[in-house]
């Protein structure tokens, strides 16, 4: 069987000079290999059929979607690699009111997905930063984002996937029965796995009912200590935030610059966004209310957002990494400790830039000790910038490995952090890992040298 009689549609079979450069290039992978083609597929049928095709031709494969990932696991590394592009499998199925249950294909991007349940009185929670990436993508790294410290991550809202595994077949993994004690969890197996071990094709979300009301709040610290004391205040006492997220005065710059318009606090050197949701506008008052009575002692200031300036501040948060990507080439990292550890993390990115010589920026998910710390590459000459950063983060992989955390929260492992992660993980931990994935990809077929 040819690929052209798999993907008879010419525009939707990139070969030779006819693949795009999107496919070609990564701004965290240096060295792109050679790709063998670019299918576009808009079935599962086609899907099983290119990985049968990919089977007789001894292919490797990369399932990819919108291109948003930044740990470098959607573009080929050896060469020669077939690419089976999902995105236009972008089709809303059907949405079960009955289970609330959205049954979608990989291809539907995470911002189509919350203004369709939205728009019918729902609520898809998980929430990261970018709202142009694929839902399929966004199962494959179990992406998290702002609102993970109250809802958890885009795994706790996958009830089920259809996936063609590297031998061809297609099946089903979990369902639409809220308990399960039946064998193993081969569903939760397949998310972050960032396509090593399948290809999903289609995808049952779990929605809930929108919450009525919404209120955010903005708290100005004289430090960033002083700002994870204050969230760890908030977590400690019932609070319970919708999103919970912090920066500094040196990030949040970026974003207003972009942006031309100025954070509604600008005393401070770091702040705390924090939103907080219910069905009850004088509960979430309430809860506001506690807020400012535990922190008055500890922030410099505290603001109940109106609507308007609601809009700025996330708008202002939002925003940093397209400012950042406007000013200078840096490298965004999303290293993980336990929370009463978070603000150790950022005290030492801070000793990192001046033993290293490179500007450090931190912002991230207070609220479940999620850093994105961001290295500024500035005026840096090439060489220097390499040799620089691949230092810095030796030493900084080691302080959260000492803190108990871990490499990569939400972004996955790729290439770019494999070998950090394999020193991280713990031998008999990895060994496991590679068993399974030799027990489900025996040829290494699937997104090979990523993750493991």
């Amino acid at each position: 069987m040819s690929i052209e009689t798999i993907i008879g549609d010419p525009v939707r079979l990139l070969l030779g000079d006819k693949i795009s450069d999107a496919y070609k290039q990564d701004i965290y992978v240096p060295k792109v290999a050679d790709v063998h083609a670019v299918a576009l597929a808009k079935t599962t049928d086609e899907v099983r059929k290119l990985v049968n095709y990919a089977i007789e031709q001894d292919l490797k494969i990369i399932a990819r979607g919108a291109g948003t990932g930044v740990a470098g696991a959607q573009v080929p590394i050896h060469g020669n690699e077939l690419i089976i592009d999902v995105s236009q499998m972008k089709q809303i199925v059907g949405f079960d009111e009955a289970t609330m249950t959205l049954t979608v294909e990989p291809g539907v991007l995470l911002s189509e997905i919350q203004e369709y349940v939205e728009s019918r009185g729902y609520f898809y929670p998980p929430d990261p930063g970018s709202k142009h990436s694929t839902i399929g993508g966004n199962v494959a790294t179990n992406a998290g984002g702002m609102r993970a410290v109250k809802y958890g991550t885009t795994r706790d809202y996958v009830r089920a996937i259809e996936v063609v595994l590297p031998t061809g077949e297609t099946v089903e993994l979990g369902s639409l029965n809220i308990k399960s004690s039946s064998g193993y969890d081969l569903k939760n197996l397949l998310i972050g796995s960032e396509g090593t071990l399948g290809i999903i094709t289609q995808i049952k979300l779990k929605v809930l009912p929108l919450p009525k009301y919404k209120q955010s709040v903005l708290l100005a610290f004289d430090s960033v200590t002083s700002a994870t004391d204050g969230v760890l205040t908030i977590l400690a006492n019932g609070i319970d935030p919708t999103a919970l997220e912090l920066f500094e005065r040196g990030t949040i710059v970026y974003s207003e610059t972009f942006t031309k318009q100025l954070l509604p606090l600008q005393t401070g050197e770091a702040y705390v966004l924090m939103t907080l949701d219910g069905n009850e506008m004088a509960t979430v008052t309430s809860r506001a209310d506690v807020v400012k009575q535990l922190l008055q002692s500890k922030a410099i200031a505290v603001l109940a957002l109106d609507v308007e300036q609601e809009k700025l501040a996330w708008k202002l948060r939002d925003h940093i990494l397209v400012a950042l990507m406007e000013f200078t080439e840096f490298e965004m990292l999303d290293e993980v400790v336990p929370i009463n550890r978070f603000a150790e993390m950022i005290s030492y990115t801070k000793e990192l830039q001046g033993k290293h010589g490179i500007s450090v920026i931190n912002f991230g998910h207070a609220g479940d000790g999620n850093i994105h710390t961001v290295l500024m590459r500035e005026g840096l000459d090439q060489e220097t910038w390499i040799a620089k950063r691949e230092a810095l983060l030796t030493d900084l992989y080691e302080k959260v490995a000492a803190l108990g955390g871990l490499p990569s929260a939400e972004h996955g492992i790729g290439i770019i952090k494999k070998s950090y992660f394999e020193k991280m993980i713990h031998p008999v931990e990895l060994n496991l890992m590679r068993k399974v994935k030799n027990a489900i990809d025996p040829d290494n077929r699937l997104n090979p040298g990523k993750l493991l």
